[in-house]
């Protein structure tokens, strides 16, 4: 039977929710981190391409989506939405993640019959999935208050992330390990595991005081000092 990864399937979702929001309001994209979409972008396109070499199948179809409509919302943040952007409060560096996924994923990758460059590919997009969402996180630490459409987003998100490593936890122990093994050997399988931990807890405060805020009646989600 196919098992769909949750996390593909809801990443999917959110980007199409994300172009609907845009086309149906068309205002404003302020609190959107461009950064943070071209990371995604990126590590889809990656995937995509990893997918098509290695292991064609539902996977390919809903990356395809989610990557056109990733690359959508770049275009409208780019241009047709530009004056919206906050590009001076959108200050993080991209090579500070990119540059430190390429080094690991050359050094960490799956240990499987396919191409070494395939094997390094998708190790990189793994790991640079797991920090995609660094720039949106400082984008909200910059400005403090958070527009109601960017936390419903970046929460819909940290869902998502950690509904993907409740997925792959329960996965581990239904098969009592042996999934570990089926990853490949060496530091292969905890890196894996690894970055959906990192995925999940990388959101878990803004999460809380998403909740907190919800409960509050508050639209706009204001962040105290510290977080994110």
């Amino acid at each position: 039977m196919l098992k769909i990864d949750p996390k593909i399937s809801l990443i999917f979702l959110l980007v199409l929710f994300m172009v609907h929001d845009v086309c149906t309001n068309c205002v404003s994209l302020s609190g959107l981190s461009l950064k943070s979409q071209d990371l995604t972008a990126l590590f889809l396109a990656v995937r995509l391409y990893c997918s098509f070499v290695m292991e064609y199948d539902i996977h390919t179809i809903l990356d395809t989506a989610a990557l056109a409509a990733t690359l959508f919302v770049i275009y409208m943040i780019r241009f047709k939405l530009r004056s919206t952007y906050m590009l001076d409060k959108d200050n993080f560096a991209l090579y500070y993640v990119i540059l430190p996924c390429a080094l690991l994923a050359l050094l960490v990758h799956p240990s499987t019959s396919h191409n070494i460059v395939n094997r390094i590919c998708w190790a990189f997009c793994v790991y640079l999935e797991a920090v995609s969402v660094l720039p949106q996180l400082r984008l909200m630490q910059n400005t403090k208050i958070v527009e109601p459409f960017t936390a419903h987003y970046v929460f819909a998100l940290g869902v998502a992330r950690f509904l993907s490593c409740a997925h792959w936890v329960l996965q581990v122990l239904d098969t009592r390990g042996r999934l570990l093994t089926a990853l490949g050997y060496g530091l292969w399988p905890s890196m894996v595991l690894l970055s959906e931990i990192v995925q999940t807890f990388i959101l878990a405060d803004f999460c809380y005081y998403y909740v907190k805020s919800v409960f509050g009646g508050q639209l706009v989600l204001r962040l105290p000092s510290g977080v994110v």
